[in-house]
């Protein structure tokens, strides 16, 4: 199956490099996601922040937290797929890398999208229920 099924009507949350953590964390909480994409302008890929990168940012630096901006814990290094990759395909690049977002770009490597690890369980489970009915009545008939 390709990722363009798993995005298909889904929206991604972009948020500004020069934003406050204070900000990152309010947006998480209100589209409660777990990732947003570092974007200027929505469709360049700056960079990619999580939760997880906001708790790596606290030990030693709590007094900071108020100070520090979306850029002092962001992620430069993208991993990215396009709506043709399959999801076997994006599920071996998120083992590999131990990557739980994942944002999809078109042709021109514009950000279109992005695929959590949720997403892709939720489909690899509906395809093995899929399986499961169709052998189900396969025997039965």
């Amino acid at each position: 199956m390709k990722i363009s099924n798993i995005i298909s009507g889904k929206r991604v949350e972009t948020i500004s490099a020069s934003a406050t953590l204070h900000d990152l964390v309010n947006m998480l909480h209100t589209h409660h996601i777990g990732a947003l994409v570092v974007s200027s302008d929505g469709k360049r890929i700056d960079g990619i922040v999580s939760e997880r990168d906001v708790v790596r940012a606290m030990p030693g630096k709590l007094d900071q937290l108020l100070t520090m901006h979306v850029s002092d814990i962001m992620t430069v290094d993208v991993h990215t797929c396009t709506p043709e990759n399959t999801v076997a395909e994006l599920m071996k690049m998120m083992t590999e890398h131990r990557i739980r977002h994942v944002p999809v770009v078109d042709a021109n490597g514009a950000l279109v999208s992005i695929v959590s690890i949720g997403d892709v369980v939720k489909n690899r489970v509906g395809e093995m229920e899929s399986e499961n009915q169709a052998l189900r009545d396969y025997v039965s008939s």
